[in-house]
């Protein structure tokens, strides 16, 4: 059994390196994998508008869709870039859609699975943003939203997501951040932590226990990802050629 784990990709246009990466990286994977998880943030920027305008992210979709195709189940937590998800997801992709964290049971461990958003308390700003967005009313409102504005509001986000994730890590010591985290879920039952948003490659096991912390990195730089294995998990490298 091969699960492999995904996220914060931050996918912008189909031109850019990370993208043609990735598109490299799911093709490989086709037949060969039983379950894929994507951890949030795959796209810069997504919200399920009914007339689907990222038009630019076409090529992924056709490419998730052909691992599901292929006898692939797809499970995708949502992240604070990518959010009320929809129709191409939740019919088209018959992608298992996760708002929140939740504890999978992966090869005979238990795997507190999520993207991450929530795991640092402190910041209280972004816990009511992450709040206010995800009401009902919003995803309700969407549906109403003229399709011209999503480039607009995308744009709007990226610009202030960029500003704000450089500062948030030089104030805040993710690493020991997670461990606390991990230390909570372990007397909890949990066997691990499978995490992303904090664009951190870390995996390492708490102090003289079996609890292992997999922190995803990033598909932007570091081509980083999870996997999965006879019950063990990895932190891994994409290193196919760009070339391709």
């Amino acid at each position: 059994m091969r699960t492999i784990f995904i996220a914060d990709a931050h996918l912008v246009a189909p031109d850019d390196n990370n993208c043609r990466q990735l598109l490299s990286f799911l093709h490989e994977l086709e037949g060969e994998l039983d379950t894929l998880y994507i951890m949030g943030d795959l796209f810069d920027f997504w919200l399920g508008f009914p007339s689907q305008p990222f038009t630019q992210y076409d090529p992924v979709l056709d490419a998730l869709e052909r691992l599901v195709a292929r006898g692939c189940r797809l499970v995708y937590f949502e992240g604070n870039h990518d959010f009320h998800l929809g129709d191409v997801f939740s019919h088209r992709l018959k992608a298992e859609i996760h708002t929140g964290p939740s504890i999978e049971c992966i090869q005979g461990k238990r795997l507190y699975v999520c993207h991450g958003d929530q795991i640092n308390r402190e910041d209280r700003c972004y816990r009511l943003l992450r709040f206010l967005l995800r009401t009902r009313l919003v995803a309700a409102a969407v549906g109403h939203f003229p399709p011209s504005w999503a480039e607009k509001i995308r744009e709007r986000l990226q610009k202030r997501s960029q500003a704000g994730y450089a500062v948030k890590a030089s104030r805040w010591d993710y690493r020991l951040i997670l461990l606390d985290f991990a230390r909570s879920l372990q007397k909890q039952g949990c066997d691990g932590l499978v995490t992303g948003h904090f664009h951190l490659a870390l995996r390492e096991n708490l102090p003289d226990t079996p609890f292992a912390v997999l922190s995803l990195g990033d598909w932007m730089e570091q081509f980083t990802y999870g996997e999965m294995k006879d019950g063990e998990l990895r932190l891994l490298t994409y290193s196919a050629s760009s070339d391709k």
